[in-house]
């Protein structure tokens, strides 16, 4: 971008035509893929925000496709809610991180087996890791907290031992973290910031947890969505201060005297509490999920592509600021936003289904400056070589065809 404002010396010299064509080329030609230290130095170069690619639908691009989508929006961090060997593949040499994930199904087999954690590392994260995937963190459950299964609860530890233990044993010690993802609802209290406490039900499994993440220097996830908020009390919650909106009052915490202009910064620094709460102050809390639902229920005020995309917009600014929270200022918030696609197949209310940045197609929802390209499907599932080359020729005969 910085470069669009400067004069080309050959340009005057060229027809019109012929600079609009050859722009409109460069701007459709997908990145080429990367291997070894290249593709890790691109990674870097990418947006500070990561996404979720969740897959609870039946019309989706294909995973070699959305390679293609991700990479042209510059985007590096990729989080997973399973080891879909698919998706792997089709980022190898790209340079993107992923976060993989153990679904709650397999939890408790995987905390009464060691054998079983070894071979679900075995199966889904050694071989990606050997033909060069950059996987740094696997999650053991989603939100387990939030329900009553408290067989479930009482698994989710056991589990993330087992698999620490198998990647310890394969040495990926500090190479390939583990930990779970909650859901605010395991917050008592959340309001002001400096008073957030765990709920009674959730602080029984989490001191233990934290002992766990304290000792692996494993981040706590947490699931964050203002919405929701906004949601069950639009007359009360400011619009401006939950969409990250430059004019809003926001709050000031009185026990501590720091202001807060947004409430998911307030959300993750009362979850910092409440951990310090526990003793525990060297643990990282990174945002799991955050989004707004394009669309939704009657009873679902806000749901609009037009609060929606505000909300992202108004993030990925933030986030690109690398600023920290009022309570960890030096600390820039990890964030990954859900969700990348609107998905058919999730149930629950219609807003579930609309928290997509794309449609399944590859067009935006609403506009966020995250310009990507979704290829057709014979190209994608070309060599990076023959897109490359194609792109080339049709280009050529373009300017063939102006100049003509």
């Amino acid at each position: 971008m910085a470069a669009a404002g400067r004069q080309s010396r050959t340009a005057p010299s060229l027809p019109a035509p012929l600079s609009l064509t050859a722009c409109f080329f460069v701007l459709l030609l997908p990145p080429i893929a990367l291997t070894g230290e290249a593709a890790a130095a691109a990674a870097d170069d990418g947006l500070s925000i990561g996404v979720n690619y969740g897959q609870i639908a039946n019309n989706l691009p294909s995973p070699s496709r959305v390679s293609w989508l991700l990479r042209s929006m510059r985007i590096s961090k990729v989080k997973l809610y399973d080891a879909d060997p698919n998706v792997l593949r089709a980022f190898l040499g790209t340079g993107v991180e992923f976060v993989v994930g153990i679904g709650n199904e397999a939890v408790p087999s995987i905390a009464s087996s060691p054998a079983a954690a070894q071979s679900w590392v075995q199966q889904h994260v050694v071989p990606h890791l050997r033909a060069g995937a950059r996987i740094t963190c696997v999650t053991v459950g989603n939100e387990v907290f939030k329900g009553n299964d408290t067989a479930l609860q009482s698994s989710v530890l056991p589990a993330m031992v087992s698999v620490h233990r198998a990647l310890d044993a394969l040495g990926l010690r500090g190479r390939v973290n583990v930990t779970t993802a909650h859901s605010l609802d395991i917050m008592g209290a959340s309001f002001p910031p400096s008073a957030g406490e765990f709920s009674p039900a959730a602080l029984h499994h989490l001191r233990p947890f934290l002992e766990f993440l304290s000792a692996t220097r494993s981040p706590f996830l947490i699931n964050c969505y203002p919405y929701f908020a906004y949601k069950d009390d639009p007359a009360r919650v400011p619009l401006e201060y939950v969409l990250f909106q430059p004019n809003a009052a926001g709050v000031v915490d009185g026990r501590t005297g720091l202001r807060y202009d947004n409430m998911l910064y307030a959300q993750v620094d009362a979850v910092y509490a409440a951990i310090g709460r526990l003793g525990f102050t060297d643990v990282e809390v990174k945002v799991s999920e955050t989004g707004w639902p394009s669309r939704g229920d009657p009873d679902e005020p806000g749901a609009t592509p037009e609060y929606a995309g505000t909300y992202i917009r108004n993030l990925l600014q933030r986030i690109e600021m690398k600023q920290g929270t009022p309570l960890r200022p030096a600390t820039p918030v990890d964030v990954y936003v859900f969700a990348l696609f609107n998905e058919n197949l999730k149930p629950g209310p219609a807003s579930e289904r609309n928290y997509g940045l794309f449609y399944p197609d590859g067009t935006p929802v609403y506009n966020v400056g995250l310009h990507g390209y979704l290829p057709p499907m014979l190209l994608s599932n070309a060599a990076p070589q023959v897109v490359i080359q194609f792109f080339r020729l049709v280009a050529i005969a373009s300017v063939a065809f102006v100049l003509s």
